[in-house]
């Protein structure tokens, strides 16, 4: 299903990853103590600017800062947005 949305100039849709919900140990970690996830999967990149061109593109998996960005929910699924600047890394 394609999304409806398209961002402007430098900036790029993520869906982050889903949030850890056990230990490496096995131990559960409740909602309460779960840490934002700062991976995600790039689901629309903008078209960049006439000083800016684009180095992500659909599909990537990236890293960002765990403050980066603006909080949506979409069609019931939450999504970041957020400017290129502000991802750290290509996986």
């Amino acid at each position: 299903m394609a999304l409806n949305i398209k961002p402007l100039s430098d900036r790029v849709l993520i869906e982050p990853a889903a949030a850890e919900t056990k230990t490496a140990s096995g131990i559960f970690i409740p909602d309460t103590a779960k840490e934002k996830p700062q991976k995600g999967t790039v689901v629309a990149v903008g078209n960049g600017s006439k000083d800016h061109t684009m180095t992500v593109k659909v599909g990537d998996t990236v890293l960002y800062g765990k403050y980066a960005g603006t909080e949506l929910k979409l069609e019931g699924t939450d999504y970041l947005i957020m400017r290129e600047d502000d991802i750290l890394a290509i996986i």
